[in-house]
């Protein structure tokens, strides 16, 4: 689990406590209406200094809203194209 921190920390410049804090702030978030989705991806992308196009954005809203998002870091570098 700490290799994931690492690789979270070093990519997105934010620190265990933020993301804890981050995660549990959505622990009881209700991810099928699209506002709350939406609100993530802005919170998360204010945070981390990195800017989200609408494209991206939407394909993200769709894949959570739907319940259709990857679990697995192979389906969620595929679905972002990150190969």
């Amino acid at each position: 689990m700490s290799d994931l921190f690492k690789k979270i920390e070093s990519s997105s410049n934010l620190d265990r406590s933020t993301i804890m804090n981050v995660a549990e702030s959505v622990k009881n978030a209700n991810f099928q209406d699209e506002k709350v989705v939406r609100n993530l991806i802005q919170q998360l992308s204010a945070m981390t200094g990195k800017s989200v196009n609408k494209k991206t954005e939407e394909q993200i809203v769709k894949a959570v809203t739907s319940q259709n998002m990857p679990l697995d870091m192979k389906g969620l570098n595929q679905m972002f194209g990150n190969r």
